[in-house]
């Protein structure tokens, strides 16, 4: 999957949480926006592309309330607090930080969050029932880890050995271990594995 196809994807997702909500003729949608990142970065063009896609036409129907807090962490409640009284449809987290801002700022409007492990951290109970008002996408959630190397075994049949870069702060060794033991499961599982 190339960059910007897994780009789109990403803000197809929540756009279809955005679109969920049934388009009523002459009606205007307020989406809230709390990202680490700004309005022109590669994942908004994505992003709205997708939702002018599903009909969400900024300036039309849809109004955006973005805020930027990467170079403001200080402000993150602020922040969070000026989407809330502004009232969206629905409010969009960009990061744990973000989430748990806008979760102790609302429990009323909808949070669609995107973090590494949104379970793992504790912004969500579990994905198959989430708490509250909170859903969302774990990008890094060590259940999917197996998940990868598969794909990545199937994509290079007869791999033998894999290295991994991984960032301290999202990898414990708890994690390292549950990987080591993910290839091992796969390699006896797969029809391509160098054992068969």
């Amino acid at each position: 999957m190339r960059r910007r196809e897994f780009i789109a994807l990403m803000g197809a997702s929540v756009a279809w949480s955005f679109a969920a909500l049934a388009q009523e003729p002459g009606r205007t949608y307020r989406l809230g926006v709390l990202a680490p990142f700004p309005r022109d970065a590669a994942f908004n063009v994505a992003f709205y592309d997708e939702m002018r896609r599903l009909g969400f036409i900024e300036g039309q129907n849809l109004k955006l309330d973005y805020r930027v807090f990467a170079p403001h962490l200080d402000l993150l409640p602020q922040y969070a607090a000026e989407l809330v009284k502004a009232k969206p449809d629905v409010i969009y987290a960009g990061g744990g930080v973000a989430v748990r801002a806008l979760q102790q700022a609302t429990q009323a409007i909808p949070i669609l969050g995107i973090a590494d492990d949104m379970v793992g951290e504790g912004l969500v109970d579990v994905f198959a029932r989430p708490n509250g008002n909170t859903t969302g996408i774990s990008i890094l959630a060590t259940e999917l880890d197996g998940k990868r190397q598969e794909i990545l075994i199937e994509a290079v049949p007869g791999v033998r050995r894999m290295a991994a870069l991984a960032d301290t702060g999202t990898l414990t060794e708890m994690k390292a271990r549950a990987l080591q033991d993910c290839r091992a499961d796969t390699r006896h599982r797969s029809p391509h594995s160098p054992d068969r």
